[in-house]
């Protein structure tokens, strides 16, 4: 991510340590560490950056994968996709549309309708469960 010492310091004063290192850096929370892994509650995944809506409860599954894993965004305008050729690997970037936080990536191993596994860090992610 490209930000300014101003941009960082905006962002980290208002994100934890974890947040700011996944979000604005890019990085990668430890499989299985997410408190979102298993969560099976009603509701709406927001990013933790900017509270945009990114991901409702009825498109997660269990991917066995160690992210918490959806098979579609809330909208197709509420993330953004990039190339990412990291760590030797051709993969696809998932970005909050609204913020620009890195949110994980997304693959063509899912279930239909889509068959698309967005694989994202807990960190990145507020939720709202449904009242």
């Amino acid at each position: 991510m490209d930000e300014s010492a101003e941009g960082d310091e905006n962002w980290r004063d208002r994100l934890t340590d974890a947040e700011f290192r996944v979000l604005r850096r890019g990085e990668t929370e430890r499989p299985y560490s997410g408190e979102y892994v298993d969560a099976d509650d009603d509701g709406v995944y927001r990013c933790a950056g900017c509270g945009a809506e990114l991901f409702d409860s009825e498109t997660k599954y269990d991917a066995h994968c160690g992210w918490p894993s959806f098979w579609d965004a809330v909208d197709e305008d509420a993330v953004e996709r990039r190339p990412d050729d990291s760590h030797g690997m051709q993969r696809t970037e998932v970005v909050c549309a609204s913020c620009g936080g890195h949110l994980g990536h997304v693959f063509g191993d899912g279930p239909e309708p889509t068959g698309e596994r967005f694989c994202i860090n807990s960190v990145a992610l507020d939720f709202d469960a449904d009242e």
